[in-house]
């Protein structure tokens, strides 16, 4: 089983659910790229040097507080922001200087998102700079019209809701006719809110949390986007 609706697990995407659907949304990190990959450890590890090496603190303790800014604030950023006045550029510029030459392109997903009828857009919690550089190792970079980041949300993080009205208003976004992809069901309660489709997209086999904002679960972005364009072009 790659993707179902919730609580329905032996059914497919309904036909009905993204006849209405003309923007897409999607997180970037483990979202448009697998969760097996090794950026976001690279850029986990350097979180961790950059606490070590600002505050001077030993890699444990680093590692201990930057897990504890993000299970507060958000993110780790958003807590070194407040408590210890760290500047952002400093921070995102260092802890986004990753290798991503592991991550092969994907032309399938780039078919895929390109075959979507309407707008697509990437709201992230990184920066403009990784996330530009992602797409474009991916080989899906001219498929986006926007990449709304970190520092256009004012360096706070979702699911704060005002990022979201921040976003919508920005890029103009009707809600009741978007979807959102993510890797993070706290992140997609907003958007349910709004009217959103969301779509939680986790490995094959992730444990069941709360996910009481999320329509559809799927292991495999592709195949997903796949059923909703077979669907869409059979009602077509």
């Amino acid at each position: 089983m790659k993707h179902q609706p919730l609580g329905k697990p032996h059914h497919r995407v309904r036909a009905d659910d993204f006849a209405g659907v003309d923007t897409w949304v999607f997180d970037l990190d483990n979202t448009l790229y697998p969760f097996g990959s090794d950026l976001w450890p690279q850029i986990d590890q350097r979180i961790t040097t950059f606490i070590a090496q600002n505050l001077n603190l030993d890699a444990s303790s680093a590692f201990a507080l930057q897990k504890f800014y993000y299970d507060k604030y958000g993110t780790s950023l958003r807590g070194l922001m407040l408590e210890h006045q760290v500047e952002a550029k400093a921070y995102l510029k260092f802890v986004h200087d990753i290798n991503r030459e592991n991550l092969p392109p994907n032309p399938p997903l780039g078919a895929a998102i390109a075959a979507l009828p309407g707008r697509k857009l990437v709201l992230t919690n990184g920066s403009h700079f990784h996330a530009q550089e992602t797409l474009k190792q991916l080989g899906i970079a001219d498929h986006f019209e926007a990449i709304f980041d970190i520092e256009a949300a004012e360096f706070k993080p979702k699911p704060d809701p005002v990022i979201y009205e921040r976003f919508f208003e920005k890029h103009g976004i009707v809600p009741s006719t978007a979807a959102m992809f993510e890797d993070l069901a706290k992140n997609l309660a907003v958007p349910h809110a709004h009217g959103m489709k969301t779509i939680l997209v986790e490995p094959e086999g992730a444990p069941l949390n709360a996910r009481t904002s999320v329509d559809y679960v799927t292991s495999d972005l592709v195949a997903f986007l796949h059923d909703i364009l077979r669907i869409r072009l059979s009602d077509a």
